[in-house]
This record gives C-alpha cells, structure tokens and sequence, in this order.
C-alpha cells in the first residue's frame, strides 16, 4: 500500500496524486470519521465537503463512507469498499478516528491490503497521526477522554510507524502551539516523532514487514 501523507489538507505535492489517477483510476473513498466528536451540523457538513471538493478538483471521484454505518458488521464495510482502491482519511480527533477504525474494522480492512501497491491511503492531521504504533504524546494536541462511541481510549495505533507524526508544525494553523507542545513532551519522554508543517506532504510504500525509516528526519529523540 501506498501512503499519501499531509499535514494539512491536500498539500504541496498534488501531482503525485493526479499520477495515481492516471495509474490506477480516479475513485475514492473519503472517510470522515475523526470529525464525529463534533454534532451534526451545516457548519461540519460542509467541512466534509470543503475536503471533497479539494479532491474533485484534482480529477477524482470521491464517495464518503461514514465507518459508523459498519459498526459491528465487518463482512458490510467490505462490501461497500470494494469498489474503492484508494482512501482519504481527514482530520479531526485522531482518538475518536481509531475508535470507529476498530468498531467497523477497518484497521483489519488496512491489513489485509498492506502488501498491495495498487492501494493508496492518504490523509492528514488525525489521517496519518493515527498510523503510529503509539499513540501516547498525541494526548498533548488532541483530547483522548472524548469518547463518541462510548468505549474506552484507544492508545494502540494502527502500527505503520513506530513514531508520531506531528503536524501543523510552526504553521499558520490554531493548533500549532499544542504542537509545540507535544514536541516539548515528546523530548522529554523520550517518544519518536516527526514533525510535518502544512504544505509538507510524506510519501511512503508499506512492503509487509518494511519499516525503513532511515532516510526521515525525525525528532531528535530517535
């Protein structure tokens, strides 16, 4: 599997994904769960939207899946992905994503495709914080006690990486102090992390058991 990784939107590097339409086509499933902390509002709406629009506009197709109507019924979640070779996961509170990522099981969905390199997942802020191992320091910028679903705090990631990204970092963005503030933590025990400012994107290729990270700069704690 492919990833696609940004800090803010779809940021700087918009031609690799436009080379992924011309590979493998244009379909794409937006999942907008990171966002369920907040009620259902226009105002949340047309967020979701905002999101979709920006990956129209580089040529896809975009469906939104919403994990919460797999709940409980992995064998449907399946189903409805099929069709899809490609994955958006947005930004929002990375606990209460992993949360409906485990409910419907597409944390397992993520497994059994990781090998594949006709697949993409890409996303930002909460859509790539949530593809660490570890999830402990993420707590300084994101609230772990919000809980929509009624189940406790998740802190196991999904595993693709054995630090955490930091996004937004020294950004024109309202959560850009917690950042620093999580930096600060990190340092101070000792946690892996990697910071992204908006407009940097990371691209990976996940190989079964690859985990190389050697050509990153990471947080001075690695």
């Amino acid at each position: 599997m492919k990833f696609y990784l940004s800090s803010y939107k779809v940021g700087s590097k918009t031609n690799e994904l436009k080379k992924w339409i011309s590979c493998h086509g244009n379909k794409i499933c937006l999942i907008p769960n990171s966002r369920d902390i907040y009620p259902d509002s226009e105002r949340k709406t047309n967020g979701i939207l905002s999101d979709a629009n920006e990956l129209k506009n580089l040529g896809f197709d975009v469906t939104i899946v919403s994990l919460k109507e797999y709940f409980g019924d992995k064998d449907g979640l399946i189903n409805a992905l099929k069709p899809f070779n490609a994955f958006y996961v947005i930004g929002g509170n990375t606990f209460a994503l992993r949360q409906a990522m485990y409910l419907s099981g597409f944390d397992r969905y993520l497994e059994s495709i990781e090998d594949n390199p006709d697949y993409l997942y890409a996303g930002y802020s909460a859509g790539i914080c949530v593809l660490a191992k570890d999830l402990h320091g993420l707590d300084v910028c994101d609230k772990p006690d919000i809980n929509p679903y009624g189940i406790d705090t998740i802190w196991e990631g999904l595993g693709y990486f054995d630090f955490i990204f930091l996004p937004h970092y020294k950004s024109n963005h309202k959560e850009t102090k917690l950042i620093d503030d999580s930096v600060n933590y990190c340092e101070k025990k000792g946690i892996k992390y990697k910071t992204l400012s908006d407009g940097d994107v990371f691209l990976w290729e996940s190989t079964g058991n690859n985990r190389d990270y050697s050509s990153l700069r990471l947080g001075t704690t690695i």
